[in-house]
């Protein structure tokens, strides 16, 4: 069998050092069986074994080797879609459900890494960079309705002081997070994943999921093995292929390129993040940026419907990077990769459950980070019997994309399109 290892990226790079975990060879039975080594994964057991359950997981490739180990590494508060649009969809009973668990999963990541000693170059605040008055606006609704749940860590940035924590002329204000920061995502992934095995869990790697028998006891199969167990967790997203067809008809992959500098010194570094804070900017089609722990900076941005590996990723997104810092165009990039999230029609995430003993998470739109490791808590609690918090998600609709999976990719990216014409003529 085919060994696939990490993409040629900057987390793989200088990742921290991990065991060699073998492939599934072996029948074994379990009570949770998870697909997927990525945060949902380890997030759902990392809270199943404090709990007492006995668990498994099979991943395809490597621990964190999807969005989990790729991603831009910003800790981005709330849903893709934010909550006064889940508010307008659903009412104010689930909404408020919602809306409490909006902040939760930044604190989870803090919580994980203090308790189980990870490194992965942990930094707190986050900026959303204003462009036009119009988002600026917004920003300022957007810090009303999070203080409405509770979330005060928050600060309205003038351009005078937009300019104190970001060296970017473009912008004409923000907003600043305290409670957003920014990890070095696969390093993250590797940490969970040593606290899974620290807490007897298993994690088998090269091991895909390639057929889930149903039933009152479901039987995951692998190439050379299978997972007898009480419960299954799908946690694969945008690298679940079509295990699941009722999965895959109501979701699409998308790819996102990151690229990353040479080490930029300090005194550069400074002078362009002087907080260290992450920034993404208001745009539909969103471009982010933040400092690595050796000083480099990451920078990603654009989309590609139906994840196609574009041809050259630095011609897409250096222009990008310069546009906002003309001053590193002498700067040489290093690291350029792309990664897959998953999208769903209403750019919120799907929670749900096959049958009796199938649950699943997917699809957070791009805002995968914090919602995965909060997704894993509601996942464990649904499966110890507290299902509040997983029907308020699970009641959200779950649409097909229109024309089904032939159609989905033009539909996509007309309205993207759309929404970054938008965002180019300011309104």
């Amino acid at each position: 069998m085919a060994n696939t290892s990490y993409p040629a990226s900057y987390y793989a790079a200088s990742a921290n050092p991990a065991p060699s975990r073998p492939a599934l060879q072996d029948d074994v039975e379990t009570d949770v069986c998870v697909i997927g080594a990525g945060y949902t994964g380890l997030s759902s057991a990392l809270f199943l074994l404090e709990h007492g359950f006995k668990v498994t997981i099979v991943e395809a490739a490597k621990v964190g080797f999807g969005a989990s180990g790729r991603n831009g590494g910003q800790i981005v508060n709330s849903y893709s879609r934010d909550i006064d649009v889940i508010e307008r969809s659903v009412g104010p009973q689930q909404a408020q459900l919602l809306g409490n668990m909006a902040f939760e999963g930044g604190r989870i990541i803090r919580e994980r890494v203090a308790k189980y000693q990870i490194q992965c170059d942990l930094k707190d605040g986050g900026v959303f960079a204003a462009l036009t008055a119009k988002q600026l606006g917004h920003l300022e609704s957007q810090k009303r309705l999070w203080e409405r749940f509770g979330h005060t860590q928050l600060e309205l940035l003038d351009q005078r002081r937009i300019r104190e924590v970001v060296a970017c002329e473009e912008y004409v204000g923000g907003m600043l997070d305290m409670s957003g920061g920014h990890i070095h995502p696969l390093n993250l992934a590797l940490g969970e994943a040593a606290a899974v095995e620290s807490l007897g869990g298993v994690i088998y790697e090269q091991s895909p999921a390639v057929r889930i028998e149903r039933g009152a006891s479901p039987v995951v199969h692998t190439p050379q093995g299978k997972v007898r167990a009480k419960f299954i967790i799908v946690a694969g997203n945008a690298y679940l292929g079509n295990l699941v067809p009722e999965l895959a008809a109501k979701s699409m992959p998308c790819g996102t390129q990151v690229i990353a500098t040479e080490p930029l010194g300090e005194e550069l570094a400074h002078r362009l993040l002087p907080q260290d804070y992450c920034v993404e900017d208001c745009n539909y089609l969103l471009d982010y940026y933040r400092l690595t722990g050796d000083k480099r900076l990451i920078f990603g941005g654009g989309v590609v419907y139906g994840a196609r590996d574009p041809a050259n990723i630095e011609a897409i997104i250096r222009p990008k990077m310069l546009k906002a810092f003309p001053l590193l165009k002498d700067v040489k990039i290093d690291y350029a990769w792309t990664g897959n999230f998953l999208l769903t029609l209403s750019r919120l995430p799907q929670v749900g459950r096959l049958g009796d003993n199938i649950y699943y998470s997917q699809g957070c739109s791009g805002h995968g980070v914090t919602y995965t490791h909060l997704a894993g808590k509601v996942l464990a609690e649904a499966l110890r019997g507290q299902a509040e918090r997983f029907d308020a998600f699970a009641d959200l609709p779950h649409y097909p994309f229109p024309g089904g999976q032939l159609l989905r990719t033009p539909f996509a990216a007309m309205g993207a399109w759309y929404y970054g014409l938008r965002d180019r003529l300011g309104f």
